[in-house]
């Protein structure tokens, strides 16, 4: 499977096209997939309906009036979180890696307990509508808030242009449509959602989606386990058997300490400065209700990979092999066994195999729906970036009303709803796996940096935070760019200039270290205003006195 981590950095929301190039054919409509489909779409735009008859304002339409329970909240995260590349992407590394499947879908819940214990009640605390709130609630507005906007809008257009293309790629192999239908499809449903519904709506969408995609890998895996009467070692010796020992050892996909490191660094790091993720914490009443959702989320995401490691496991023992569905063109060229779509539709194959076709239409149904969440949070998360950071707190200093906010807002949904499907039928024959990676580089290096130090760092200043800022950005840019996937799978050189696929080792270091020195060398007058205001923030991110809403509840 051609370069499959970076199919799994998209575990928040992208399905890589790289994963399905060149194996993509247009199929006989599946009509169990498309009027399970087609019931998914009319209720929740009923949901929308409902939605946007209680967005009367700025906080309904980015916090769903904070009126959010830690427990629904948490579940949609989850929905975020749990992207069609989880479900298909990390099954299909189980399938054909074994092993390593699960040591790399343990690396997305690290970032989960940064959020828990250092992130969550300080950002809900210290913020209203995005995390630019917080990166620049003692630093001088203008620039901080301007780069903590561009960061989260770099990061939400690499996400969109990866899930349009997936999406495209993915409706076409389940549901037989064209390529540019479904992407005009997504785009035009995304913008609905955000819309008319705002976050309210939006969440309710990652609420339905993440019930529906827990509920059909749950069945899945217990079909699996129940063929091998509920005993991991009976089922992994007949992978074994069909396989052979070595999907049972580590290493098949990172051999060297520097990637594993680096990898490492860009899921923990670059999942706490997720914009989609970190805007989902003001959402809730308060401080408590945030940790109560990082609490559930992580305990949701952790049991959805326990299943996908089951489902990559039980595609091995009834799919591999079986003819039903495996590609016998290919077969016969390449002298293995490849199954119809790649190995990337594992999961799908084996939903067929344990529940039939209407199974197959139900679970094809939800990767349809998991699109449909994780972008409508992405375009929510650029809308407020553009509207609330950019328009309201810099172009017009804080002084904008409400109603031009949101009209703003609106407008910015559909300019990136028409950008994403605008791309996304552009990029369909391109290889766009390192704008996954790259997404990821950004959020860690740019996204994380500011706003971790911001909350814990007496001595950041204005200019460190930026200067910082910048260079970690386009450090982590053009790494990406001189690596091997962009230098040598992208525009074909023979050698990478830098030799490793993964930057955020060398990129988070660079934000760190750049903004420690421009901040401890900073001796403005600013500077000591800023260091004099910490102690102030600090007692209200800890404690919450002060914070948006604490009044209300």
């Amino acid at each position: 499977m051609r370069a499959p981590l970076f199919l799994l950095l998209g575990c928040i929301g992208l399905y890589a096209s790289e994963a399905l190039g060149g194996v993509v054919e247009k199929q006989p409509l599946n009509m169990e997939a498309i009027s399970m489909f087609l019931t998914f779409v009319v209720a929740t735009l009923g949901i929308t309906y409902w939605a946007a008859k209680r967005t009367r304002n700025t906080k309904d339409f980015y916090t769903a009036g904070g009126g959010i329970t830690g427990f629904q909240n948490g579940m949609a995260i989850a929905g975020d979180y749990m992207s069609a590349a989880s479900f298909l992407g990390i099954s299909a590394l189980v399938y054909t890696k074994g092993y390593d499947g699960l040591i790399y879908s343990i690396g997305f819940l690290v970032g989960w307990p940064i959020i828990l214990f250092l992130i969550a009640e300080p950002l809900r605390n210290l913020g209203k509508y995005t995390f630019a709130d917080v990166a620049s609630y003692r630093l001088k507005q203008l620039p901080i808030r301007t780069l903590a906007a561009f960061g989260s809008i770099a990061t939400v257009i690499l996400y969109l242009i990866a899930q349009m293309v997936g999406a495209g790629k993915l409706i076409q192999l389940l549901f037989g449509l064209e390529y540019e239908v479904a992407v005009i499809l997504v785009g035009v449903l995304m913008v609905l959602y955000v819309t008319f519904g705002g976050m309210l709506a939006t969440t309710w969408v990652q609420i339905i989606k993440a019930f529906l995609l827990l509920s059909g890998a749950t069945f899945m895996a217990i079909a699996v386990m129940a063929q091998y009467n509920f005993n991991f070692e009976t089922l992994f010796a007949k992978a074994i058997e069909i396989k052979g020992s070595k999907i049972m050892a580590p290493g098949a996909l990172i051999s060297d300490p520097v990637s594993a490191l680096s990898l490492g660094i860009a899921l923990m790091f670059g999942t706490a400065g997720l914009p989609h993720i970190l805007m989902r914490f003001f959402t809730v009443r308060d401080a408590k209700e945030a940790r109560k959702s990082v609490f559930y989320a992580t305990g949701f995401i952790g049991y959805f990979y326990i299943l996908t490691f089951i489902i990559g496991f039980g595609a091995i023992v009834m799919v591999y092999g079986n003819p039903l569905y495996l590609d016998m063109a290919k077969q016969a060229i390449d002298g293995g066994s490849p199954i119809l779509g790649g190995d990337n539709m594992a999961a799908i194959h084996l939903s067929h195999a344990v529940g039939g076709d209407w199974f197959l239409g139900f679970i094809s149904a939800v990767a349809f729906a998991t699109i449909l969440a994780v972008v409508s949070g992405l375009t929510l998360a650029g809308a407020s970036a553009i509207s609330h950071d950019i328009y309201t707190s810099v172009i017009c200093d804080g002084h904008s009303d409400g109603k031009k906010e949101m009209k703003v807002s609106k407008i910015a949904t559909i300019v990136l709803g028409a950008l994403a499907i605008y791309l996304g039928i552009t990029f369909e024959d391109q290889n766009i796996a390192f704008m996954v990676g790259l997404a990821f580089a950004i959020a860690a290096s740019a996204n994380f940096p500011i706003l971790f130090l911001s909350m814990f760092w007496s001595r950041l200043t204005t200019r460190g935070a930026l200067i910082g800022g910048i260079l970690g950005l386009s450090t982590a840019i053009f790494l990406v760019i001189l690596g091997p996937t962009v230098w040598v799978d992208v525009l074909g050189n023979v050698d990478p200039v830098f030799p490793y696929k993964y930057p955020a080792l060398f990129s988070v270091s660079m934000a760190f270290v750049s903004i420690w020195f421009f901040s401890i060398t900073d001796k403005s007058e600013r500077a000591v205003r800023e260091h004099d205001a910490f102690e102030a923030q600090f007692i209200r991110s800890q404690t919450g006195i002060g914070a948006e809403g604490a009044n209300e509840h």
